[in-house]
């Protein structure tokens, strides 16, 4: 009988303890699967900053969370919930509630800055994962979350439009060849990598003809009007002060007025218009051009000028002589102040005279 009821306590005492470590692996085995992460910003200019937050769903006593991130697009700034240990791609924050379940938590977040520097367009992701999880009291563990948790944020720098300016000097006259420089600029340009120029007549003169070449790397002549340029290979474009200059040559055969379109567009989306301008053009006549190239100086408007000048000196010559003719004609003899000092004079002499004579005597 004694030997029974030991056997019976020994059966009770297993299944009371294998009750117990059942509980405990069912609570180790819950996983927290309310995790959720969002971001202040989707999409980030270059020296911007943005804010991950990780949301719990429940409150937590204990955690540490791991954001990985991309070093060449973000660095890390800061961080709050938590004791934070950033090594270069990995920010990594650990909390736990030394008050025993006073103090929990229900996020924690990370704060990151766009590099300043960056020029193109960067799709990126922040990846989250998580360990030691427990509840306020710590009576409850979670399951690690080894499966990353993926945010998408994109830097991106703001962008301006292109520019198109064709640019040249002196007139342009009918059959003679021209040198044009066709400018695509922007301060800030969104990045194409295949990209081609087309060129358009919309206007002319009647019957006619255009000729608009460039020379391509093997200093070959592309027909611009009918090819295009990039047509084959394309060309990037894009990055910060973009300066894109093309060479061309133009040939018109008829005096008059033209109109010219130049538009960019984009290969890989279908030709897609990025930035196009119409440019008029006015043709002049070559020999008239030429003969009012070979008029000398001295024509009729500057004769007319020289003219004026000439009277001009004329008649500052006739006012400075008379400015130094005298106003009054000089007077010939003596005043009369003249005589009456002469006559006092003498009178004066011959008292001297007269009183030293006496004197003699």
């Amino acid at each position: 009988m004694l030997m029974l009821k030991k056997v019976l306590t020994f059966f009770i005492t297993l299944i009371l303890v294998m009750f117990l470590l059942q509980i405990k692996i069912y609570a180790a085995s819950i996983p927290l699967g309310s995790v959720t992460v969002d971001t202040s910003k989707t999409k980030v200019a270059p020296g911007e900053e943005v804010k991950v937050t990780i949301n719990f769903g429940t409150e937590l006593g204990a955690y540490t969370f791991d954001v990985a991130y991309d070093n060449s697009i973000f660095e890390y700034v800061s961080s709050e919930g938590g004791t934070e240990n950033d090594n270069g791609t990995r920010v990594r924050v650990t909390y736990y509630d030394s008050s025993g379940g006073t103090n929990p938590r229900s996020n924690m977040s990370v704060t990151f800055r766009a590099k300043a520097d960056l020029t193109t367009t960067n799709p990126t992701n922040f990846s989250i994962t998580a360990e030691g999880l427990a509840n306020s009291d710590a009576s409850q563990e979670y399951d690690d979350i080894t499966t990353a948790i993926e945010k998408e944020v994109t830097v991106e720098p703001r962008y301006e439009d292109y520019k198109l300016d064709l640019n040249y000097s002196g007139k342009i006259v009918d059959n003679e060849a021209k040198e044009f420089k066709l400018l695509t600029t922007s301060s800030m340009g969104r990045n194409y990598d295949n990209v081609m120029l087309k060129a358009e007549v919309i206007e002319k003169p009647e019957n006619a003809n255009i000729k608009l070449t460039a020379l391509d790397d093997t200093s070959q002549e592309v027909d611009v009007l009918k090819d295009g340029w990039g047509s084959t290979k394309g060309y990037s474009l894009g990055g910060k002060d973009v300066k894109n200059e093309l060479i061309l040559t133009g040939t018109f055969d008829k005096i008059g007025e033209y109109k010219i379109k130049f538009s960019v567009l984009d290969k890989d989306n279908s030709n897609q218009v990025i930035v196009q301008k119409e440019f008029n053009i006015s043709v002049a006549d070559k020999d008239a051009v030429e003969n009012e190239n070979d008029k000398p100086e001295n024509n009729e408007e500057n004769n007319n000028q020289t003219t004026v000048g000439n009277n001009d000196n004329s008649t500052n010559s006739s006012n400075k002589k008379e400015e130094n003719l005298p106003k009054e004609l000089p007077k010939t003899g003596m005043p009369q102040y003249a005589y009456i000092a002469t006559i006092m004079s003498v009178l004066v002499c011959g008292y001297i005279i007269t009183k030293n004579y006496k004197k003699q005597k």
